[in-house]
């Protein structure tokens, strides 16, 4: 059986402004921190308007990380009491 495929998500931990960066991060395996270095790299070296474009439609492009599964409780007996 195939393992679910790998998808890319703005992250909900490695925020900074909208999770963008940190998501990219998480899902090349690299720190956010030189996800985020060379953003800013590219943008100004494109020219502001090239990278905020980018980075803009990236932000509304990529679905933000779904919440994690909640912890079902341990199986009990009758009325809550263990089993």
């Amino acid at each position: 059986m195939n393992p679910p495929f790998k998808r890319i998500y703005r992250s909900r931990i490695e925020v900074q402004a909208a999770g963008v960066c940190g998501g990219l991060g998480i899902y090349f395996g690299i720190d956010p921190v030189v996800i985020r270095l060379g953003v800013m790299l590219a943008t100004l070296i494109t020219g502001i308007v090239p990278g905020l474009v980018a980075y803009l439609a990236a932000w509304v492009i990529m679905p933000l990380e779904p919440l994690p599964d909640p912890v079902q409780p341990a199986a009990t007996g009758h009325q809550g009491e263990p089993a």
